[in-house]
């Protein structure tokens, strides 16, 4: 019973992995094929002047001259077999340069989406507790004005005041400068780190702060609460027994459906601090026109973000029986 389950869950959700990138590659295809940027131009004057009879043979190279429909078709069966092109800004293969950029990225925004949630949720509870108290009021005030504030905003400003004027942590980059990989301490890289982290979860926490206030409102004005207290419940038995138990899916909800958010926040947050990771390789592939690891970049996030939602699906059922029971009944 229990592998029929895991069995219907993986078909499941290969299905919808198989759509939603499917869904992704046609989208970004159509919109590169769109687009008034010729891919041969960028690459001619990325390398120098050719003849026209050397663009005529790149032209007929990348299959410029075909069809659309025929230059999908060609694109999805190269990326089928794990070609998804070379790198016009990189000279690499689009998937060596996602795998070396991604290790930057996954530990900025692990850092950050950590921070981002348990400071979050903490905060949300005690701003909850503590409904139109002077905490309640503060912390408020001060998630709201975080909440309005840039992502590029705030990290110039962090890296003004903590870089430039007190020297406290390096102006970017994810290691020093002039210092070979192998050389750089695992210190090193958390120091760099820092700041870029710091960016993206104050932006982050703000929302999980906020909706884990309100739901625990919510919680602690329903009928069952109002029992509870007529029992003769504390009110650290109410939150244990009820409150953190009623927010603990809301906001596990809006953490895991944060890492779209996240992955944008990082392309901002990487080109204010110089992190090379996939942020600023994309950024760096839309301003030069490298449509392959345009659209390898693209295909990835979608498959990272999605990853995201199966695992808090997946948690669901861990954490609410009835959820699980809904699941097994699908």
């Amino acid at each position: 019973m229990i592998v029929k389950r895991i069995t219907n869950v993986f078909f499941r959700y290969a299905l919808r992995v198989i759509t939603l990138l499917f869904a992704v590659s046609v989208i970004g295809f159509t919109l590169v094929s769109l687009s008034p940027v010729d891919p041969v131009q960028q690459y001619v004057l990325s390398v120098g002047s050719v003849s026209p009879e050397q663009r005529a043979e790149l032209e007929d190279y990348w299959g410029l001259n075909d069809p659309p429909v025929e230059r999908f078709e060609n694109c999805l069966s190269a990326i089928l077999h794990g070609d998804f092109g070379t790198s016009l800004l990189y000279r690499r293969p689009v998937i060596d340069v996602i795998r070396e950029k991604f290790a930057n990225t996954f530990a900025l925004m692990l850092c950050a989406w950590v921070f981002s949630g348990v400071i979050g949720f903490i905060l949300g509870c005690v701003m909850g507790a503590n409904r139109d108290r002077a905490a309640d009021k503060i912390l408020k005030r001060i998630c709201l004005l975080l909440c309005s504030v840039p992502t590029f905003w705030l990290g110039l400003l962090l890296l003004l005041l903590f870089s430039v004027w007190l020297g406290w942590f390096p102006i970017g980059f994810s290691s020093p400068i002039g210092v070979m990989n192998s050389d750089v301490t695992i210190w090193q890289q958390i120091h760099h780190l820092i700041l870029p982290a710091l960016t993206l979860s104050l932006l982050s926490f703000a929302n999980v702060a906020l909706h884990t206030r309100q739901k625990l409102i919510d919680v602690l004005e329903s009928d069952y609460v109002l029992f509870a207290k007529a029992r003769g419940e504390s009110k650290r038995q109410i939150m244990k027994r009820h409150g953190y138990r009623n927010i603990i899916m809301p906001a596990l909800t809006l953490q895991f459906a944060s890492f779209a958010e996240l992955f944008g926040g990082s392309v901002l947050a990487e080109n204010v601090f110089s992190y090379p990771g996939l942020g600023s390789a994309v950024s760096a592939a839309g301003l030069n026109s490298d449509v392959p690891l345009l659209l390898g970049i693209t295909l990835f996030s979608a498959l990272f973000v999605f990853t995201g939602n199966m695992i808090a699906n997946l948690l669901y059922g861990a954490i609410d029986p009835q959820i699980k029971e809904s699941y097994a009944n699908e």
